[in-house]
């Protein structure tokens, strides 16, 4: 990066809405027992869907985290985002009345936004006729209404943006957070993603590109890595996390959980939904990731992995990670989250980032759940049983996404 000097960059505050927890400490308490979140589709009949399962949000009331009349003016996934803003933020102990508004950013992102609206106003074009359709439509549907929501929540008047890279967005919002206070052009970002899209086009969408698992069993259907593995299943919730400046969050005494020092973002350029099958995009950014902290491949002992619990993504990331890693690759530790909350979508890489900084917290690598079948071609530590003490001095996690979108974060225990 030239002569730039880059300034220090850590993790101050956690906020999650996922399908096991609606706070970061339900969330941690549920991944700790490995308990999975997956079950019957609730919001719509799926009596003609060839996919009956989902990780859905349970309980989720919009009004306990926002006022009633900005929460109707939002859809779940902005909702989301904003319950888990407020509690990042709380716990990042941040007061807005002594921070300078124009120094505190945005940067949440969302795949999909809204299909939701989609689906109920074009039924009103066909049913009653466009004069109908709602005048909120838009700002509703849109899907850097999550940013717009959370800083107009807050009121976070720095740099406001939304990165759109389906599956990687969480992690790709975290890391252009990361780079933004790097270079001096915020003192504090809040960051992350939000999903909400199990909806009758969401999932006959995905289902029909055989992307989805057609398992009924939830124990059986989100098993990354495992022999039988057939699809992945679908998440929604939202992952937001609190960055800061070492000097800025150490001068008002907050708490640092963890300090983000590697950011690596490729693209495959090859398919629109497949991974490169030699793995060497997603390796690269995992590279860059680690070369930017200055730190040597074997400190690195584990990983996060996007593990989705496809064919060809599974198979292709383990590829990725052996082909950086080499022999190394065999003595670490990768798990994956997904198969406790399914695929969180443009979520996912944010709620992934908040358990690696939770397992660091508490020297625990959490079970890849479900896993029984060992595959040849898959053949790395996924982290069986019930999970494993060890310290973790270094974690680093992954996102691929539609579009041959790859991104890397390293993270670190935090040292003065």
């Amino acid at each position: 990066m030239g002569e730039i000097r880059k300034r220090r960059v850590v993790v101050t505050g956690l906020g999650a809405v996922t399908p096991i927890g609606n706070t970061v400490g339900e969330f941690w308490s549920a991944v700790r027992e490995g308990k999975c979140g997956i079950g019957e589709i609730t919001r719509f009949d799926t009596s003609e869907y060839k996919v009956k399962l989902a990780a859905e949000i349970k309980d989720f009331t919009a009004k306990e985290h926002m006022d009633a009349k900005a929460a109707r003016r939002m859809e779940l996934f902005s909702q989301y985002a904003v319950a888990a803003a407020k509690e990042a933020m709380e716990d990042a102990g941040l007061d807005m009345a002594k921070e300078d508004p124009f120094r505190v950013g945005v940067i949440v992102g969302s795949g999909i936004g809204s299909i939701q609206v989609v689906e109920k106003e074009y039924k009103k074009i066909l049913d009653k006729g466009p004069g109908r359709v709602a005048p909120l439509t838009v700002p509703l549907m849109i899907s850097n209404m999550a940013a717009g929501n959370v800083s107009i929540q807050f009121g976070l008047k720095g740099k406001s943006i939304n990165v759109v890279t389906a599956c990687a967005s969480g992690t790709h919002c975290i890391g252009e957070a990361y780079r933004t206070i790097q270079f001096g052009d915020a003192d504090i970002m809040v960051a992350g993603g939000a999903e909400s899209c199990i909806t009758p086009v969401g999932v006959s969408g995905f289902a029909a590109l055989t992307a989805l698992s057609k398992s009924t069993d939830p124990d059986r259907c989100s098993i990354p890595f495992d022999k039988e593995r057939d699809g992945f299943v679908m998440g929604e919730g939202a992952g937001i996390v609190v960055l800061e400046e070492l000097e800025h969050a150490k001068k008002r005494g907050a708490k640092i959980l963890a300090e983000v020092v590697g950011y690596g973002a490729t693209s495959d350029a090859y398919h629109i939904t497949s991974p490169a099958e030699d793995g060497e995009g997603a390796a690269r950014a995992m590279k860059n990731a680690v070369d930017e902290a200055e730190v040597s491949l074997e400190d690195v002992t584990y990983i996060n992995a996007h593990g989705t619990s496809t064919h060809h993504n599974d198979l292709f990331e383990t590829r990725a990670i052996k082909k950086l890693f080499g022999e190394h690759a065999y003595k670490m530790k990768v798990n994956s989250t997904k198969s406790m909350i399914g695929h969180l979508l443009g979520a996912a890489g944010a709620v992934e980032f908040i358990a690696c900084v939770k397992e660091m917290e508490n020297n625990f690598v959490h079970v890849t759940a479900g896993y029984q079948m060992s595959d040849e071609e898959c053949d790395l530590d996924y982290v069986t049983g019930s999970g494993v003490e060890m310290e973790i001095p270094y974690a680093l996690t992954n996102s691929l996404g539609f579009g041959g979108h790859n991104a890397s974060l390293l993270i670190k225990k935090y040292e003065d």
